[in-house]
């Protein structure tokens, strides 16, 4: 990332949604290859069925015009449950993640955050950890995928 780039939070819409699930799809095929499992849910959804997530509430940052992080979530009884934070493979490690989970956090007015992870992933469980997230439990979604759902009060 160039110290020069022009790094901008934005608003998330339908309208959006190629770009998303394009950036989606790139950022899940390195876990699909961690997990050995390309019908991974992040990976076999429609552009129909994403469209109507970003109906809700949704954040990118775009780097000079580019987007190159997503997240998205919902709000039930003051818990926000965040979803499918997902960054450009090529950026990955640069503090994007870290700055769409604060936005989401602060932009929810929740009290309570949760999410979840797969089990290999291990720089997913990393960045939670940091940013206060507890391990509540854990789902088998399939025989080699473990989910890891997290709350952080």
């Amino acid at each position: 990332m160039s110290e020069h780039a022009i790094r901008e939070l934005c608003p998330i819409t339908p309208r959006d949604a190629g770009e998303v699930l394009t950036l989606q799809r790139a950022a899940y095929a390195t876990e699909a290859q961690l997990y050995s499992d390309p019908h991974l849910p992040a990976l076999t959804q429609t552009l129909a069925e994403l469209s109507a997530e970003l109906e809700g509430p949704a954040l990118g940052i775009r780097l000079d015009g580019r987007l190159v992080g997503a997240v998205r979530w919902t709000v039930h009884e003051g818990v926000a449950h965040i979803g499918r934070l997902v960054v450009a493979p090529d950026l990955q490690g640069t503090g994007i993640g870290t700055a769409l989970l604060h936005a989401a956090e602060a932009t929810s007015g929740a009290d309570e955050f949760t999410l979840f992870t797969g089990h290999l992933s291990a720089a997913n469980l990393r960045l939670y950890g940091r940013e206060g997230y507890r391990r509540v439990r854990e789902e088998e979604l399939r025989p080699g995928v473990v989910l890891i759902h997290l709350h952080k009060p």
